[in-house]
């Protein structure tokens, strides 16, 4: 994060609650680039963030492919449905016994205007059912997609990315409505597209 200061890129991650650290967490989460998730990494660090990932990720990037394939986060092809649902399962799994974190973006893949994307439940759906005793934590991610505006080079200049962690919410009661209730929480805090 530090060194994208040079670009005038600044930082705020907003969480004004008390999370405990002695149950798991699943973190839901907008995805708009690449930079959402070193603020994710940093000021969760003491709840232990595990990811669903697209295997992809998991070669060719120094730190990030290592961290991805050793740490237990779940790298999933997205063309094989049936070893996605196993991968995430097993983070499921992972987080409920050892009281780690898991985050996933729903989206599937990043918003490159901001505008959030509507929601595939399916492995957010499984996280819940697989860890029932984790509390939900949605953030709502706003001008990360400004860094790369116009792709990897050159990168945008003086963005403002911000992190708001809203109330956390108990793993309980109708799944379609959980999932309902997190996305529009997530939904109504992104404010960098209007």
């Amino acid at each position: 994060m530090r060194s994208t200061n040079i670009l005038g890129a600044r930082y705020s991650f907003n969480n004004p609650h008390t999370i405990p650290t002695d149950k798991p967490l699943i973190i839901v989460s907008n995805h708009q680039s690449m930079y959402d998730i070193s603020p994710i990494v940093w000021h969760m660090r003491k709840h232990q963030p595990k990811f669903v990932s697209k295997k992809e990720l998991g070669k060719g990037i120094p730190s990030v492919s290592y961290n991805l394939r050793h740490n237990g986060s779940a790298l999933i092809d997205r063309k094989d449905g049936k070893q996605a649902i196993l991968e995430i399962s097993r983070l499921g799994k992972a987080i409920e016994k050892n009281n780690w974190s898991a985050v996933i973006f729903p989206e599937g893949t990043r918003s490159r205007t901001g505008h959030p994307k509507k929601f595939q439940p399916t492995g957010l759906k499984i996280l819940l059912k697989k860890a029932p005793s984790a509390l939900v934590v949605p953030i709502s991610i706003n001008n990360s997609w400004k860094m790369l505006r116009y792709g990897k080079f050159p990168m945008g200049l003086g963005a403002h990315i911000t992190h708001d962690v809203h109330p956390p919410i108990e793993n309980k009661g109708d799944i379609d409505e959980l999932v309902t209730k997190i996305e529009n929480q997530i939904t109504f805090g992104i404010t960098s597209f209007k």
